[in-house]
């Protein structure tokens, strides 16, 4: 039997969410965190420190030009997703960005013309794809076996208070409820039942300029409609329920992350429980890894036509509610 090739991962941003992927990518065997970058040095040692990382930088240039690195995850604000992934793609570093993938549909068109140009690997990090509860959803709903779908409802919504400081209340980084947690329910929708032949939505806006509260209707053929909501100023179920001619789904709070799933039969409700041992960022690095040791540059599963797909939605989104990012 082969031996797996190792990886070697970069990691560009220091936050919350890097935090989570730095724990996950600890339980893959052949994944080896090798370095780690913020522009604020000691940010990048403190992280480095946590997790063992062999070299720590305070500048992104140092990291994506470092030979060892295989991978670079991306975890840095909206606004820099662009920027950072062309420089590491220009440097032939196969990447994974976080969502959104850029601001707009140019940008990540451009991404993915220089991955191709390259040769190189990219992937837009939507990691829900990837999660057992909701790989099962979708295979439940495409066997056709509960029927053809008859409405999706889906929501994000979380209580913050408000801060300028604060990246999802920050314009310049990018912020408001849409780009932020309202692409999971518009990813939901993109996967669940395709891109819609109508989008309708509106929005709740503060004093800077974003989005607190968006709501999105996406009408379908046969009078099918996703109903979608999120929300950075109030808390929502942040669920998943779909309506099936013979059966309602529901993906449990939150839909998003590792989750169950109730099922909903005849007046009869069965749980699915799907116990996972990390945080849930470890399935979409396995499959980054997997694509690479194919010399894929493209997923399989999380396509650039798909990402595509997904930046051509919010950007219809923000139209309709007239957002507007510099």
């Amino acid at each position: 039997m082969n031996q797996k090739k190792n990886f070697k991962w970069g990691i560009i941003g220091c936050g919350k969410i890097a935090h989570k992927f730095a724990e996950d990518l600890m339980t893959i065997q052949n994944a080896i965190l090798y370095a780690v970058a913020s522009r604020d040095l000691k940010k990048a040692k403190d992280f480095g420190k946590t997790y063992n990382v062999y070299s720590c930088y305070g500048s992104y240039n140092e990291l994506v030009t470092n030979p060892e690195i295989d991978i670079i995850y991306i975890a840095t604000p909206h606004v820099f997703h662009l920027e950072n992934t062309l420089m590491c793609l220009t440097h032939n570093k196969a990447v994974l960005c976080e969502k959104p993938f850029a601001m707009n549909t140019k940008q990540v068109e451009e991404m993915i013309t220089v991955a191709k140009n390259n040769n190189t690997f990219l992937m837009e990090a939507l990691w829900t794809y990837f999660l057992p509860h909701y790989k099962y959803v979708l295979n439940i709903i495409q066997s056709k076996e509960l029927g053809e779908i008859k409405s999706l409802k889906a929501d994000f919504g979380f209580a913050s208070t408000y801060n300028p400081e604060n990246r999802v209340f920050n314009k310049k980084l990018g912020g408001g409820s849409l780009l932020d947690v309202g692409i999971y329910p518009l990813f939901a929708a993109l996967t669940i039942l395709g891109y819609p032949e109508k989008i309708e939505a509106n929005a709740t806006f503060n004093e800077d300029g974003i989005d607190e509260k968006c709501s999105m209707l996406l009408s379908y053929k046969n009078d099918i409609q996703a109903s979608l909501q999120s929300s950075i100023t109030e808390k929502t179920n942040t669920e998943a329920i779909i309506e099936l001619e013979k059966a309602t789904i529901i993906i449990n709070s939150r839909f998003h992350e590792p989750s169950s799933v109730t099922i909903i039969r005849n007046g009869v409700s069965k749980l699915h429980e799907f116990t996972t041992n990390t945080n849930g960022y470890s399935f979409e690095a396995i499959h980054v890894q997997e694509m690479l040791e194919k010399g894929n540059i493209e997923s399989t599963v999380m396509t650039f036509d798909k990402s595509l797909q997904l930046i051509h939605l919010l950007d219809t989104v923000r139209d309709k509610i007239n957002l507007h990012y510099e």
